[in-house]
């Protein structure tokens, strides 16, 4: 069982002969950390991993990688030096459903699992999207994340603080070009379970969008709603670790 952090992988709840695994892919702007509520309140003997995009925390000095196939290419590759992972599962929420969904296909394609695949508060791959905000000036994006915030407030401090705004910034265009630029290509449908989590708030998704993803599953797919926003998690760490650990066995 892989206990060890990689370039990419960060270990957040490492469990010596975990029952299963759940590799996490953080929101847009987001870190690894992102997960480390949810890693401690899943059931026990099931370890979690999340992965670091770059140029943010430890990977600070790392180039921005800005294209969702190459983000899924990295990854995939960074993840094979686990060799074979029994009973993974990916959890993905916001641009990190997109990114865990591209990165279950490729493991997929080498017959490596996952065994399930969680995407929360995002539509489908498949659905028109015309985003362009990573085209524009730093105002509107700021805007969108406080847009997006359960506390508006603490996106206040990035406007008015430069230097936050220069820590902040920068990976979150790269993440908004990743999503707004992302180009679905069809291929085989997944053969794991597909659940979808979605706030009942969500600016971003409505219900009928997030069952979208039920055509991108040969097997069981299913919709679970949460009261709040789009970062409902924040507000139901414990109900959400409780639906993921129960359909990890």
């Amino acid at each position: 069982m892989p206990i060890e952090a990689t370039t990419w992988l960060r270990a957040l709840r490492p469990v010596p002969n975990a029952r299963s695994v759940v590799l996490g892919f953080p929101p847009g702007g987001g870190s690894a950390g992102a997960y480390r509520a949810l890693a401690q309140k899943l059931a026990p003997g099931i370890a979690m991993y999340a992965v670091q995009y770059p140029g943010r925390q430890d990977r600070l000095s790392d180039p921005l990688v800005t294209d969702m196939a190459e983000l899924a290419d990295l990854i995939n590759a960074d993840l094979s030096r686990w060799g074979a992972v029994p009973n993974l599962a990916l959890f993905g929420h916001s641009m990190g459903a997109t990114v865990a969904f591209e990165v279950a296909r490729r493991l997929q394609a080498k017959n490596r699992g996952p065994v399930r695949l969680f995407v929360s508060g995002r539509i489908a791959p498949d659905a028109p999207y015309d985003g362009r905000l990573h085209t524009g000036p730093d105002a509107d994006l700021i805007d969108d994340l406080e847009r997006l915030a359960n506390d508006p407030a603490s996106v206040a401090l990035v406007r008015a603080d430069p230097d936050l705004a220069s820590l902040v910034l920068p990976p979150l265009r790269a993440d908004y070009r990743a999503v707004e630029t992302y180009v679905f290509e069809a291929g085989p449908r997944l053969r794991c379970p597909v659940s979808a989590l979605l706030g009942d708030a969500d600016p971003t998704v409505t219900p009928e969008q997030a069952e979208g993803w039920r055509a991108h599953t040969d097997s069981e797919f299913e919709l679970t709603m949460f009261g709040g926003r789009h970062f409902y998690l924040d507000e139901h760490v414990s109900e959400v670790a409780d639906h993921l650990s129960s359909r990890l066995g």
